[in-house]
């Protein structure tokens, strides 16, 4: 994904956001809802109802840079709509792109030393 760098902070809209948003949209929900400035440079993320389809807006200092994925198979790992926003670190943002659970990643074995 071509997106923000390290160290921008990452905020999920807890529970379902309706996917026909576009960009007007889903600003208004991060400034309504999320209670952040749009254009802060913060990533949002935003899950649909189904679990499998997932936006993320981000604003890159010219305009704003909206994502969209549809997982094939599985769901997007989401938090429970009770916690409002959950907040990220660029590295759960691209697992969570990824499609893999960012709350409980499985780690592989350390690499080996050869000598």
């Amino acid at each position: 994904m071509i997106g923000p760098g390290t160290g921008v902070r990452v905020y999920l809209a807890c529970g379902v956001t309706d996917m026909r948003k576009g960009i007007s949209g889903l600003t208004a929900i991060v400034q309504d809802q999320l209670r952040h400035k749009p254009a802060s440079g913060s990533v949002f993320a935003f899950r649909g109802r189904r679990g499998d389809r997932i936006k993320i807006l981000y604003f890159d200092g010219q305009g704003f840079c909206l994502y969209y994925k549809i997982l094939e198979k599985g769901r997007f790992p989401w938090p429970s709509p009770a916690d409002g926003t959950a907040r990220l670190t660029p590295a759960q943002l691209a697992m969570l792109w990824e499609g893999i659970d960012w709350r409980r990643p499985s780690w592989g074995a350390p690499p080996q030393r050869f000598s």
